[in-house]
Parts: structure tokens; sequence; C-alpha cells
């Protein structure tokens, strides 16, 4: 088999993608993703070029360089997908994104990168569980699938942000994950100059420092304490007044007090899809101020959330768009839950953190190439599904939503189909199956590893 054996069908869904490759590079790319789409166990390159029936090419090698010494911009590829995710699924309307970040559990001393966090899955307000390996922070598109019926998380761009030991050990400024968020938040703002970027993160992102510096490029949505300080903005300076200017007004009431004070106004409103479940009938109130550090300050609207059946704890956000309505506020922040979905989805299966790269330039490649393949698995599975799709059934187990397993199995069927059988004939018996095909499909059933 040519060592540039791909289906046809993925050199046009990854047409847009060929300016940023010399052309024997995008040849090995496509057969790559080929290969990671259709192997049902790990992501190694040994088992993107096992499943395309690639096992006796010699220049395997020049896969391997595909991710360990290549020139091509990550950048531009992820800028390439946000735009085709943007026209696909939000051609309209304010563009909502996510960013957190998640741990992939790798080992190994050649994996510099590597540090110990709290594993934020594992672990729960009383339990705490650390893990070895390597953090990333992904921002992602939280839009609406009409496939799915729902809000999927679709990433495009993830960066690796290493341990602050890793900083100390080569003597370089450790960079928190705010300073991460700050620098990605606002190329993404760049990347869409015409349209209205809303960007929602959870407490980790919270931090006054990351608010004031984005929030004239995005509109961020956090959760917010109960105990922040909020203040009155500064009165305007009178004419003939001396002394330095003030910095804030009269000190608010925190949520906490807002929360037991029977003089606060609450307006009941539904909110859809709470957490990533039907709808939910909660109690909101709302206002503005200025959450007022010494030496740091951001203007706010706090909401603050209780639920009207007294099923979940209250709970406070904020938004750095003053003039926002506060139920749009929630509606925003609870596509936040799909998030964790895509992490448990990319993992499932995606196969991340089963690839074995040892070199530093292959590891920052890899994850975020894998993560960038569920969101083209989305895009193309839109093409082929149609928006009224039925999701396969059985017997034991009616599913009502087509999920991102249905999507992939999709795509799979379509790049299986489109190398083998686009020359046959039309009437469907019978139909020859040739040898070295019948040979993969084999492997990939006996072999799932």
């Amino acid at each position: 088999m040519p060592t540039s054996a791909h289906p046809a069908i993925l050199a046009q869904w990854m047409a847009p993608f060929s300016v940023f490759f010399t052309r024997p590079t995008f040849q090995h790319v496509l057969t790559l993703v080929a290969g990671a789409i259709l192997s049902p166990g790990r992501r190694t390159v040994a088992a993107a070029l096992s499943i395309m029936g690639m096992r006796e090419t010699a220049s395997f090698t020049n896969f391997h360089r595909v991710l360990n010494r290549n020139r091509w911009p990550p950048r531009a590829l992820a800028q390439r997908l946000l735009t085709l995710l943007v026209a696909a699924f939000v051609p309209d309307g304010p563009v909502v994104i996510g960013i957190d970040e998640t741990i992939e559990r790798r080992w190994g001393p050649r994996i510099k990168a590597r540090g110990i966090y709290r594993d934020p899955v594992r672990s729960s307000h009383g339990h705490f569980v650390k893990a070895s390996g390597l953090r990333w922070i992904s921002v992602m598109l939280l839009a609406p699938i009409p496939f799915a019926g729902r809000v999927w998380a679709l990433p495009f761009l993830t960066a690796l942000a290493p341990s602050e030991r890793y900083a100390r050990e080569r003597g370089r400024r450790h960079k928190p994950l705010t300073d991460w968020a700050r620098q990605l938040l606002i190329l993404v703002a760049r990347w869409l100059p015409e349209r209205r970027v809303i960007a929602v993160a959870d407490t980790s992102y919270a931090a006054i420092d990351l608010l004031q510096a984005v929030r004239h490029h995005v509109t961020m949505i956090t959760r917010l304490r109960f105990d922040a300080r909020l203040f009155d903005p500064p009165p305007p300076r009178q004419p003939g007044q001396m002394g330095r200017p003030r910095v804030a007004g009269a000190r608010q009431p925190n949520l906490a007090e807002r929360l037991k004070s029977p003089a606060t106004a609450w307006r009941r409103v539904m909110i859809t899809g709470w957490y990533g479940g039907g709808d939910r009938l909660v109690d909101i109130a709302s206002g503005t101020a200025l959450w007022y550090h010494p030496g740091k300050s951001v203007p706010i609207r706090w909401v603050l959330v209780r639920d009207a059946a007294g099923e979940f704890e209250p709970q406070a956000f904020l938004c750095t768009d003053l003039d926002v309505d506060p139920h749009a506020v929630l509606g925003w922040f609870v596509r936040r839950w799909s998030l964790e979905v895509t992490f448990a989805e990319v993992r499932r299966h995606l196969g991340v953190e089963s690839q074995r790269q040892w070199s530093d330039k292959a590891i920052a490649r890899t994850t975020p190439a894998l993560l960038g393949l569920f969101s083209l698995v989305t895009l193309w599975a839109g093409e082929a599904l149609g928006n009224d799709p039925m999701p396969r059934q059985a017997a034991w187990y009616r599913k009502r939503q087509i999920t991102f397993s249905d999507a992939l199995a999709t795509v799979r069927r379509q790049l299986w189909v489109s190398e083998t059988f686009e020359t046959s004939r039309d009437h469907r018996d019978p139909l020859e199956i040739p040898r070295s095909f019948f040979e993969r499909i084999t492997a990939a059933a006996c072999y799932p590893a």
C-alpha cells in the first residue's frame, strides 16, 4: 500500500488546513488523522499506521516527524478551526466560549513539563486527590449542535501550562493559570474582531487582575465568592476638592448578607439546560458593584441564585458587562457543564492519555491535536447526519439524543466507505471487498489495542 494512503473524502474535509503544511507533510497528516479516527485503542503513531494497513512501511519515521520535527503553525490551525466552527454552528449572535484546565495523567522521567496537581475530577470538597501529569488549559466553543439537540464544547485552542517546579528548574518565571487565560482570551478576541465574545469560566479564573485585563476584549462570566468586597462606584470629584481622588464609594452588603436579607428583591426565572439536564426554576437577584481589593478593582454585575425547590445550595456569579440581563448570564454559564463532558469524551473515544510521545514538541502538539479532532469529528458528522438524525438504538437501551460516539461512528463509516466502496456498482449484490481492506478490518477487530 502506498505511504500516502488515506480516504479521498478526508482530503476534502481537511482542505481548509492544507495551506499550513508542505505537500509531503500534508499527505502524512491525512494518514495520521484517518488513523487517529479509525483506531479503536491507543492513539499512537504506530496505531494510526497499523489501522491504515501500513505496518510494513519503511519510512514510518516520516510520520513521527510530523509531530516532533516538521514545521507547521498550531495557532494558525486553531484560528482556522475556530472560523469553521463559528461559521457552521454560530453564524450570528454572540460567540460563547469556555475556558478550563484538565490534567493528562502521564508518567516518565523524559516528560519534562510533568507536575503534581490537584485532580479536579477525583477530588471533592472533603477529599483531595493529587495526580501526576501534564496540565492543559483549553478554550472551547460552547455552541448548540443541531443534530445533537444540546450544547457541546468544541475545543479549538489548547496550551500546555507547566508547573511552577518546571519553571524554577529552568530559571524561568512561572506563568499562573490566570496569565495563560488572559493571553488565550485576548487572542480569541483578535480572531473574531466583528463578533461579541462571551467567556465562561469557573472559580479559578475569578481574579480581579484577569477580569480587568480582558473585560474590554471579551465579556467574562465566572463564579463569585459570597464574601467578595463590593462597593459603590467612586463619587465624582467636586470642583476644588483637595486630596487624591477616591477609588471606591460606599461599601455594599456582601452577597451572604443579601442572601439572608428580607429586603433583597428576587425574580423567578426558568433556566434551560441546567448543568446538562432539563429546565430549572430558580430565583435570582442582581445588581452592579465595584469589586475592590486594595490596589485593584473591576466593575461587575453580580447575580445571586437560589433554587426554587431548595435542592441545591445558593450560588453567586459575576459578569463584566454591567448591562447584560442576569437571566442571560445564567443561560450562558450553565453551558460550562459541557466542558467536563468533552474532557471525558476525548479520553474515552479519542485516546487522550494513551499517546506515547516523549519529545517536548511532540507532547505539546499531540494532545491539542486530539482535542481539536473532537471538534473536527463534530463538524464532519454534522454534514453527514443533518439536523434530525436518529441515534443508534438497542432493545435494552433507548437512546434519545445523538452523542459523540454516534458522531465518531458516522465519520468512521464515511471514511471506510469512501476508501473502499466508492467505485462499486450501483446495485448492492455482488459486492467485492479488496483483500487489503479485509485484512485491515480483521486486524482492527482482533487487535483493538
